[in-house]
Parts: structure tokens; C-alpha cells; sequence
């Protein structure tokens, strides 16, 4: 079993293969961290780990010893008010005003396998022996609360699950203002901190910066994870590069509120805190009742950041994605989204769905505007049945056709939101979040359902499952579109109004999950107005994400990019669209955009009934393609050649799990002048095997493609003398497939 609990030492051992994790009991009841790394071999006692001196005005447990201050020992889950100075992982309001606790080891078991978290989404584990799971009791016994770590251990990854559980016991009433996840106390400094930040259409940029002293956060308050930052933060040291070198990544399975953040003290020591972030939030436990926080997930690299980047793809596909899918290529679709935005009618969506289908497209997706009064974006969310105007024969009635086609449909809902001009909020105003007194804001002309409340929840279910029972429904695309502002719930009384955004997201889990096991057969794919809502909650219920509203392919290229340091190329939702773009209005080849979006799901957003021939041949043969390699792509094994962050190319490739295929893509955003000749080292392939490269005739072996490299030059090296055709000029892209010989 691969947790060792030493008596003697009080030393808690979590390794596998891999990693080791070791954490003690210290001399005042309380835990100290003492080392996560690369494996140890096990030893009776890793205490000499543990230091201790003596400071001036350091704060000290006990008279005796000066020396025991826990403003100086590394801990793992540290509190409020008896010394440490720095943030702590919870805080509790009494009812006598004190936000001092003591949390002292009581007991722990360990058992094969992995709990479900109830009510919240988490990795999981198919047969126990893949995972050992520790649990560790703590008790404050002054107010009759209990707080449990949990530890769960991967066979087969160099990973770590984390979750903190405070069950109260007691008569009075107590107030939870902080709960995080994870806390993890590293003894120096030497990083530099990852983080993908952005804005919406520029999502999950890759952002390094050196750790120093003070704090480092990324963090959200918008009611969802946010495209302004993502849940995740990785640590890397100085040297590390994407295929060498010490990582440990930090990810947060959730979709709220979050705070991600490193703080440094002037003696050296890293503090990582992760979890819901404690401002707006508050949860009052009363007697016999519990908290669960999310799970956080961590995980630690010797192979460097492409390393830490696998570990997270393979945990997250196989083992937090659920259902049909999870294993299953996905559907090639068209979306009639950027094709004809709201101006459609059934005559229009059939010509799409019908030419789409000559073309080898699996998959039909109906967009906004098919429900109630819906022409623009000022009425009619929250009235989920058809537009009888554009659509005589409702969705049932264009879903049976389109299926007859011999394709699959699939539909755009709004969950979570409403407009002002719709029955629903004509019938149920109160069931907006609106602070009473205050300006009711807006975005995209919209309001939020209070999700925190389980009628509102079930009143949504109810006319979503209501059509999704009544039509041949495949896919379903769920979006939100606006941040929550007013966060006030008339559902709950004055004491509770801190617990609502938490509730908020509990109520979204709540909705998935009632409609994953309603409709196991359905594919659903999350999307938050892009990607302000890619997070490793959401792929527990939907295994796909819309990666971003913003379809260029250049400026996919940084998004992709990014949203590989955690998330696997299965989950990114990835199309091509109509040029000039609709949101940049650059215009690209039809060949590079299709190169980029292979890299995800695959798919089209645009009017093929409105294209010459030679672009829907050239489609055709890029379906053929994507059919011909979409299990390689989804499921082999990802690595980041070049950034776009850095230079001019960008280039990444997947192989597959026996090695024996690769696909590379190059991609070069404008052409240089008498350039020099340039190689692509590839990465993850046989050292001793030969492969055929699809645009050469010579056989090239493992070792000397990643050592020496691919020879990638072409006219732009010295004098261009070709004519522009489609091989040279801005935004070229080439794909080179290997197949092991």
C-alpha cells in the first residue's frame, strides 16, 4: 500500500513510482509538512526535515521552547491566530467574535480506492487498486469541530487529490470564512510561477514571473472560474525548460469563485494556498453539519513542463471526464453560430445541415435563436421552447429531419440566464439575483438565475428535459454569458447571502448532473461566452469546452497553446470559421485554419451553402483527414515544440501511446526575408525507430529527429522566387504525419 504511517516518527509517507509526499504530526497535535518531490525510499523518520530556531519576535506555542513557532514551520493546513502570521488555509468566526482555532491530529485510515465528493465534481478511480486515499482527523475539541484531510494517491500518476471536510459538532453555530482546498508549504523560493491570464477572445495566456517575496495570486470574484485567469498555477524552477526540469502543477476542481495564490515570506518559504477564493464567501455550520471543499489537484514533474502538462491530460481524460464520450472520438460538426448568427429560418438551417452532410460533417448544431421570441440578444432566455416562426415544425420536427439526413443534431441553451422581455421573468422575477434597493446590472442584455436555489434548478430542467425527451437530440452546447454582479439570492435569509455564489455553482453541478443521467447519450459541451468557464469542474459533466469565442487561427494558436498546460486536446471545443474572422477580421487560409483546429474536437462555423467548390473540396478532404487521425489526436500524447509567445512559429505535435505514429504541426504567422534554414526538434518518438514522414521520401529515425531535428526550411530561406501559391506568405501552416516503418 502505498501510504506508510510510522508510530514511532509520526510520519505519513504517500509515494508511488514517482513522487513522494511526507507530512508529520508535530510535538503540538498540529501537522508540518515535510517534503513532495521526486520519490524517496521510505525511512522510519523524515523529522530531520523539520527545523527550528530561535527569532526575536517570533511567536512561540510553548513557554519552554523558543524555538517552536508556527510562524516558522512548514504545515499543512495552517491556521488563524496562534503565531503564523502568514495566510492561513481556514478561518473561523465563534460566536464570541474569535477567529483563533486549534485543529490537533485525532486519527486517520487509509483505505484502497476514491470517495466521491457529494455534490461536487472530482476525479475518480474505476477499481480501488488504482488509488489509496488517507484520511486525517483533526479536531478544535473547543468548538466541537472536526476537520478532515483527504489525501487520495495515484497507482499510475504522479499526482495528488486534495480536499478539506470541517464537520461541526457543536451547539453554537460557527462561521466558515476561508476553506481552501490545498495548502502546501515548499522550503524555498527558487521558482518562477506560471499562470494563464487573459481577457475574453485572448484566453489562458502563459504568463512567468519569479517568485519573490510577498504574494502572487490569480484569483477570480465573477461567480465563474473566468477568463481572466484560470484555476490552475504552476511552479517551475528557473532552469526547467518544457522537456527538463523540476514543475509542479496546481489545479482547482471547480467553477466559481477561486483564489490561487503564492506567498513568499522573508525567510524563503513558498506558501501555495488554493480554493474558494474567501472573499464573498461564508458558510455557517450549525450542529451536525458539514462543508466540503472542491478537490485540488497536484501533480510533479521531473520531465518539465510538457511532463506536468501530460500528467494532467492523461488523469483529466481518463479519470475526470465521464460517460459515453470519455472514450469516444467526437462527432465532426458545423455550427450555423458565425453562418447566419440569428437570421435563419428551418429552410436555411436544412440547406446547411443537408450540404454539410455531402461534405462528411457527422453533426448538426442549431445555435441561439430558436426559442421563444429570440431574433436578437434582448428577449426571450429562459423560454425554452421553439420559435414556431422559424421553425413550423418545432425542434422535434427539424431534428427528425436533419436526422433523416443521416445526420446527428444537436442544440444551444442559456441555462442560467434570462432577459427581461420573457415569460419567464414576467412569471418568476424574484428569481433573478438582484440585490434589494440596488441597480439591477446587466450583461449581453441579460440577468442571472439564482442557481443557488433548487426550484429555480428544476424549473430549468424541467423545459430543458422536456424537449431534450421530445427530439433526437445528440449534443447539447451550454453557454454562459455574463459575469454575476448584485450577488443577492431572495431565497435566503440575511446570515446566508455569503454562502450564494458557492450555492450558485453547486446549483449548476446539480443541473449537469441530473441531465448527464437523464440523457447518458448525450454529448454536452460547456462554454461560458468561450472559454470564461474552462475549468476541470465542467469536464466532469461536459468533456468538452468551447476554448474560445475568437476562431482565428492565429490567435488560436496562444489560446490552444495555453490551455495545454492543463487541459487534454480532447477537451478543447476547436472550429473553423469564415474569413475576413469575425472577430479579428484577418484572413487566413482555409488549410491553416483547418491545421490549427485538428488540435481539439474539430468542427466548422460557417455557411457552407455559400462557398465555392474548390473550398468545399478542399473541406471534404479535410474531414477525411480529421476522420483518418482524430484518435491519434484526441488521445495520444501532447508536446509544446515552440510557443507563440515567443517568437514568430509555433509548434506542437501528439504521438501515440506505442509511439509508432505522430502528427507535428508548424505553424509561421508571417513570412521572413532571406531567412535562414530552420529544424523542428520533435519530441516523445522511438529513439530507434524509422519512420516515413508524409512529405519526403527519405526514412528518419526517433534519435535524430529529436536530436538533430526536421529540416522545416522553405522558399523564405534566401531569395523567395515563388509566386504565391498557398505554400508561402503570411499565416502558413504544414501538418507532417509519421508512421513508424
Amino acid at each position: 500500500m502505498p501510504v506508510i504511517y510510522h508510530e514511532e516518527s509520526r510520519n505519513f509517507h504517500l509515494f508511488n513510482e514517482k513522487i513522494s509526499y511526507i507530512f508529520t504530526i508535530l510535538k503540538n497535535g498540529q501537522l508540518g509538512q515535510l517534503y513532495f518531490g521526486k520519490r524517496l525510499r521510505d525511512r522510519e523518520s523524515f523529522n530531520h526535515l523539520l527545523e527550528f530556531c530561535d527569532r526575536p519576535m517570533s511567536v512561540c506555542t510553548f513557554e519552554d521552547d523558543s524555538t517552536f513557532s508556527m510562524e516558522h514551520i512548514r504545515q499543512e493546513y495552517p491556521a488563524y491566530g496562534s503565531g503564523d502570521m502568514r495566510y492561513p488555509a481556514q478561518e473561523i468566526l465563534q460566536k464570541n467574535g474569535s477567529r483563533v482555532t486549534e485543529f490537533v491530529y485525532k486519527s486517520h485510515r487509509l483505505y484502497s480506492g476514491k470517495p466521491r465528493l457529494e455534490g461536487l465534481p472530482a476525479t475518480y478511480v474505476e477499481e480501488e487498486k488504482e488509488a489509496v486515499t488517507l484520511e486525517v482527523t483533526l479536531e478544535d475539541s473547543l468548538i466541537q469541530t472536526e476537520l478532515i484531510l483527504t489525501y487520495t494517491i495515484y497507482e499510475e500518476f504522479p499526482a495528488i487529490a486534495r480536499n478539506a471536510r470541517f464537520h461541526h459538532k457543536g451547539e453554537e453555530s460557527i462561521l466558515l470564512d476561508r476553506a481552501m482546498s490545498l495548502s502546501l508549504d515548499l522550503p524555498d523560493k527558487q521558482y518562477e510561477m506560471i499562470e494563464l491570464t487573459g481577457a475574453w477572445g485572448r484566453e489562458r495566456a502563459v504568463k512567468t514571473r519569479k517568485l519573490e517575496h510577498g504574494i502572487q495570486a490569480v484569483y477570480s470574484m465573477r461567480g465563474s472560474s473566468s477568463s481572466n485567469y484560470n484555476p490552475f498555477l504552476a511552479l517551475k524552477r528557473p532552469e526547467t525548460t518544457e522537456t527538463f526540469g523540476e514543475a509542479i502543477g496546481f489545479s482547482l476542481v471547480y467553477s466559481g469563485n477561486f483564489l490561487a495564490q503564492a506567498e513568499v515570506d522573508t525567510y524563503d518559504v513558498t506558501r501555495i494556498t488554493m480554493g474558494i477564493h474567501p472573499d464573498r464567501f461564508s458558510w455557517e455550520l450549525n450542529k451536525g453539519e458539514t462543508f466540503q471543499t472542491p478537490e485540488a489537484v497536484m501533480v510533479y514533474s521531473d520531465a518539465g513542463l510538457n511532463g506536468m502538462s501530460q500528467i494532467f491530460h492523461k488523469l483529466y481524460r481518463t479519470r475526470l471526464v465521464r460517460g459515453k464520450y470519455r472514450d469516444e472520438v467526437r462527432p465532426i460538426l458545423i455550427n450555423n453560430w458565425e453562418g447566419t448568427y440569428f437570421d435563419f429560418n428551418e429552410e436555411k438551417i436544412l440547406k446547411i445541415a443537408g450540404k454539410a452532410k455531402e461534405l462528411g460533417i457527422e453533426l448538426f448544431v442549431l445555435d441561439d435563436g430558436w426559442f421563444g421570441e429570440r431574433n436578437d440578444d434582448f428577449t426571450s432566455l429562459g423560454d425554452w421552447y421553439p420559435n414556431l416562426q422559424k421553425l413550423p415544425g418545432g425542434i422535434a420536427g427539424l431534428a427528425k429531419k436533419i436526422e433523416a439526413m443521416g445526420l446527428k443534431f444537436g442544440l444551444w441553451f442559456e441555462p442560467e440566464m434570462t432577459n427581461k422581455k420573457s415569460r419567464l421573468y414576467e412569471e418568476h422575477p424574484d428569481w433573478i439575483l438582484s440585490t434589494p434597493g440596488r441597480n439591477v446590472s446587466v450583461g449581453r442584455h441579460q440577468l442571472v438565475l439564482d442557481f443557488s436555489r433548487e426550484e429555480v434548478v428544476e424549473g430549468i430542467y424541467g423545459q430543458m428535459e422536456k424537449l431534450l425527451k421530445e427530439a433526437p437530440i445528440s449534443y447539447v452546447k451550454w453557454d454562459m454569458n455574463r459575469s454575476i454582479s448584485e450577488i443577492y439570492s431572495h431565497g435566503s435569509e440575511a446570515e446566508k447571502q455569503g454562502s450564494v455564489f458557492h450555492k450558485y455553482i453547486l446549483g449548476v453541478y446539480h443541473l449537469y448532473e441530473k441531465l448527464t443521467e437523464q440523457f447518458p447519450e448525450i454529448l454536452f459541451e460547456s462554454c461560458a461566452s468561450g472559454g470564461a468557464r474552462f475549468d476541470p469542474g465542467l469536464l466532469y459533466y461536459a468533456p468538452q469546452c468551447w476554448t474560445s469565442d475568437d476562431t482565428d487561427a492565429v490567435e488560436r494558436l496562444k489560446i490552444q497553446y495555453g490551455t495545454s498546460f492543463v487541459y487534454p486536446v480532447s477537451s478543447m471545443g476547436s472550429h473553423v470559421s469564415a474569413v475576413p474572422n469575425h472577430q479579428v477580421l484577418r484572413n487566413t487560409p482555409l488549410n491553416t485554419r483547418a491545421n490549427v483546429a485538428y488540435f481539439g474536437t474539430f468542427g466548422y462555423e460557417l455557411d457552407v451553402t455559400s462557398m465555392e467548390e474548390a473550398e468545399l473540396e478542399e473541406i471534404k478532404e479535410q474531414i477525411v483527414f480529421m476522420k483518418a487521425h482524430r484518435e491519434l489526436i484526441q488521445k495520444g500524447t501532447f508536446y509544446r515544440l515552440k510557443s507563440p509567445f515567443e517568437g514568430n512559429v509555433t509548434a506542437w505535435m501528439v504521438v501515440s501511446e506505442d509511439q509508432s505514429q505522430a502528427l507535428v504541426g508548424y505553424y509561421r504567422v508571417l513570412e521572413p526575408v532571406n531567412a535562414g534554414f530552420e529544424r523542428l526538434h520533435l519530441a516523445g518518438l522511438k529513439e530507434g525507430a524509422a519512420y516515413q514522414i508524409s512529405d519526403r521520401k527519405e526514412i528518419l529515425f526517433g534519435d535524430e529527429l529529436m536530436q538533430a531535428g526536421l529540416v522545416v526550411s522553405d522558399a523564405a530561406a534566401g531569395q523567395n522566387g515563388e509566386k504565391y501559391n498557398g505554400r508561402n506568405g503570411d499565416y502558413q501552416s504544414r501538418l507532417y504525419f509519421l508512421q513508424e516503418v
